[in-house]
């Protein structure tokens, strides 16, 4: 597999992890799910993700699931891997153990003790360091991290590390955000960069007319985000709108702090995608009345996209 360039674009699904309802790894769901994301239009998947569960997983359990997702995608589209870690030493075992498979690159978030800029750029330079060759994508969630990475620190960075390749953009709010960098990059400030957006597609057409490649984000029906991507790549802005309007009361629905990840697995299960809707312990499951929320909204989903046609 070709390694992860500037010119990455389209949507490269944060991929779940598929669980037994008794918690273990369920590797025959890996390959559906694997299969669905491909059927729907992936040009990209990225595992052990934030939603992904990934503190969850031991050591070896990480390794098979990139193992078996690298092995059924079969060269078809990239696979980028999260390895975040508390240090350098288990980011760099994991970025190489997943190199060897076949990985097209990696993803590092910022680590939450960070904060001033020198601090955030002196991370990132160390992990480019640690990585050595291996292209990156720099995920910036502040949401999640705690950490704000404003636009200079990421176009010195850019300018700096020539192995950051691509920015995971979750800021919220975080157009401007958008805006400021790819106008660095026009000015020629700094090389241009893909930036795939987040926060489960919730302001991705706004994020596309702002100059963002796509998304690097989950949701469980990821066909809407390659539809709007498409449209609105191929100049028709209005249609993507409108794809994605229909599917907007459950994108946001799921997009709920503490249990979004429930519902997309839930909604997944019931498309036949996984075979158990269960997160690995901790996690929650959803109450009778969440579950009616979600048939509800999926019914309503399902009309409004017939009428779009």
């Amino acid at each position: 597999m070709a390694l992860l360039t500037e010119d990455a674009k389209g949507v490269y699904v944060i991929a779940v992890t598929p669980f037994t309802d008794t918690g273990a790894l369920d590797l025959e769901s890996t390959d559906r799910m694997v299969d669905f994301y491909l059927e729907k239009g992936a040009t990209g998947l990225t595992v052990l993700g934030m939603m992904g569960e990934a503190p969850k997983l031991a050591a070896p359990e990480s390794i098979a699931v990139v193992k078996r997702v690298i092995a059924r995608t079969a060269g078809r589209v990239p696979v980028v891997v999260g390895v975040s870690a508390p240090g350098f030493a288990p980011m760099k075992e994991l970025a190489d153990a997943v190199m060897d498979l076949g990985a097209a690159g990696v993803m590092v978030a910022p680590a939450p003790t960070v904060r001033t800029d020198d601090q955030i750029y002196a991370y990132f330079e160390t992990a480019a360091e640690t990585l050595g060759s291996i292209p990156f994508v720099l995920q910036d969630f502040p949401l999640a991290v705690g950490v704000q990475i404003a636009p200079g620190v990421i176009n010195r960075i850019v300018k700096n590390l020539p192995t950051c390749v691509m920015l995971k953009h979750e800021d919220w709010p975080g157009l401007n955000k958008i805006s400021a960098l790819r106008a660095a990059s026009d000015r020629g400030d700094t090389r241009r960069i893909s930036i795939l957006c987040g926060n489960g597609g919730l302001f991705l057409p706004e994020e596309m007319s702002r100059g963002a490649d796509g998304a690097m984000t989950g949701f469980a029906y990821p066909e809407m985000m390659v539809d709007v991507v498409k449209a609105h790549a191929g100049g028709d802005v209005e249609r993507a709108h409108d794809i994605f309007d229909a599917y907007l009361p459950l994108a946001r629905y799921e997009q709920q702090p503490v249990f979004g990840l429930q519902i997309r697995k839930y909604v997944l299960a019931r498309r036949g995608v996984i075979a158990s809707a269960a997160l690995r312990k901790p996690g929650g499951k959803l109450s009778a009345g969440d579950i009616a929320d979600i048939e509800r909204l999926i019914a309503r989903q399902e009309k409004r996209l017939a009428e779009i046609g």
